[in-house]
C-alpha cells in the first residue's frame, strides 16, 4: 500500500500480515480523500478501525493538521506505529490501541472534536451502526464535521443518526461510502 497524493505521495506503508484487517482499496481511498479534499487542510481527523492507517496518514499527506488513529489489533497497531515513524508525523498523530467504543468515550471526556471522521469497521456485525449512533451524539464531532462510513453495499446505514445526516453515497461494487454531515 502506498500514499496516493500529497506531501507523502508514493511513500510505501507497511500493512499487517494476516486477515485481521482489510486495507481500504486504492480506488476507494482515492475517491474518499478527493471528495474530502476541501475539508482536509488544517482539519483534525479521526480514523476509526484504522488498520495500518492508510486513510488517516493520507489525510495528513493532503494537509490535515492532526490525525487520531484508533485500532484494536496489536499487529495493525505495530504496522501503524511503523508508518507514523517512517513518515515522520509523530507530532501530528495520536495512535490509540483500543476498542472504538471505549476510544470514543475517552476522546469525549478529553473534549476532543474532529472535523473529519472515517470509519471502516468489519463488515460482519453491527459495528458501523453502533459507531454511527455514538458519533451522532455529537460528543466528538465539530459543527459541520464530515463523517464517512465504509460499509458492505447490501448493508446501508440509516439516513440519520442523531446530529448526523447522510448527504451522499459512492458505490464501488460490494463496498459503499456513505457521507454524513454533523449538524450544529
Amino acid at each position: 500500500m502506498r500514499v496516493l497524493a500529497g506531501a507523502f505521495k508514493g511513500r510505501r506503508l507497511v500493512t499487517p500480515r494476516g486477515a485481521t484487517t482489510r486495507p481500504t482499496a486504492d480506488q476507494v481511498r482515492l475517491a474518499l480523500l478527493d471528495a474530502l479534499g476541501p475539508s482536509l487542510p488544517g482539519a483534525r481527523v479521526l480514523d476509526l478501525f484504522a488498520g495500518a492507517g492508510g486513510v488517516g496518514l493520507e489525510a495528513l499527506s493532503r494537509g490535515a493538521a492532526h490525525a487520531t488513529l484508533v485500532e484494536r489489533d496489536a499487529r495493525a497497531v505495530a504496522a501503524l506505529a511503523t508508518n507514523v515513524r517512517a513518515l515522520g508525523v509523530e507530532d501530528r498523530t495520536r495512535v490509540l490501541r483500543a476498542d472504538v467504543g471505549r476510544a470514543l468515550g475517552r476522546l469525549a471526556v478529553e473534549g476532543k472534536r474532529f472535523d473529519v471522521v472515517f470509519l471502516d469497521p468489519p463488515y460482519d456485525g453491527d459495528l458501523a451502526e453502533e459507531t454511527l449512533a455514538a458519533l451522532g451524539q455529537g460528543a466528538v464531532t465539530a459543527p459541520g464535521a464530515r463523517v464517512v462510513a465504509q460499509h458492505f453495499t447490501k448493508r446501508a446505514p440509516a439516513p440519520a443518526y442523531g446530529a448526523l445526516a447522510a448527504f451522499r453515497t459512492r458505490r464501488f461494487g460490494e463496498t459503499t461510502l456513505t457521507f454524513f454531515r454533523a449538524e450544529g
